[in-house]
């Protein structure tokens, strides 16, 4: 439970939040979306730094359900701290619906900007129809560019659809420099081997050593416990969108 609150409001969402000390913390989101690349990825990267729990974004408009963790009930859009990082990420067990996507990134940031965020890392999934794992990057400007095009497949023209695309969107508006960085996979399926490429990157960008050995072995157990997730993403995406030349992915 969340004592000695913070908050930031809009008119469908809030966040709800410990006092949160950072200076200039980078915030790492990860959303479902196909292959839950986000979400395994962002949950990685809880576990491996011993993340703390500080707070949850909640919304009249979410799936009416709690989180069970080990019998133990939770929010399932949490906000995690690590101070020796001087990090915070965002995660997401359920889908954020397209009408609410906008309002949901226009509090993040709000909230971002109201703790002096230094810069967003959005993770996401690209699906090809390559059998590679490559890591594909996109970011807000030149500078935020040229720190990941050495580690990265630049991803040249295309569109970022979803709650990743809405939040990448209020970066560029607000002038907040933000990265995405979109793990290839291959089904809408759970795909841990996508989301052990993102956080390979993330370890050369941010000198980080998460060790992703862990989460390849249990890929499998990561797959069975996910694949029911991952049905309500693939039903909630379901939408009569025009056929794109391009890799769809969010």
């Amino acid at each position: 439970m969340v004592s000695n609150i913070q908050s930031q409001n809009g008119d469908n969402v809030k966040i709800v939040t410990k006092p949160i000390s950072l200076t200039d913390p980078i915030i790492v989101e990860g959303f479902p979306g196909i292959g839950l690349v986000g979400n395994i990825a962002s949950q990685h990267l809880i576990d491996e730094l011993e993340m703390e729990y500080v707070g949850s974004v909640e919304s009249k408009y979410f799936p009416p359900i709690a989180v069970l963790f080990n019998g133990i009930i939770n929010m399932p859009v949490r906000i995690y701290e690590s101070k020796k990082n001087n990090l915070l990420t965002v995660i997401s067990d359920i889908p954020i619906h397209p009408t609410i996507s906008y309002e949901v990134s226009k509090v993040l940031m709000d909230w971002a900007q109201s703790i002096n965020v230094k810069e967003i890392i959005s993770i996401a999934g690209i699906a090809t129809m390559s059998s590679e794992n490559k890591v594909f990057g996109a970011a807000t400007d030149d500078i935020m560019l040229s720190r990941i095009k050495d580690d990265v497949e630049v991803f040249q023209v295309g569109t970022i659809s979803g709650i990743s695309g809405s939040i990448m969107a209020e970066c560029y508006m607000r002038n907040i420099p933000g990265i995405s960085l979109l793990g290839e996979t291959h089904s809408p399926n759970p795909d841990p081997k996508a989301a052990a490429s993102v956080i390979r990157v993330l370890n050369k960008i941010f000198k980080l050593s998460i060790n992703t050995d862990n989460l390849m072995e249990q890929a499998e157990q990561i797959e069975m416990e996910l694949q029911k997730l991952a049905e309500q993403v693939k039903t909630s995406e379901v939408s009569d969108q025009p056929k794109r030349e391009f890799p769809m992915y969010g």
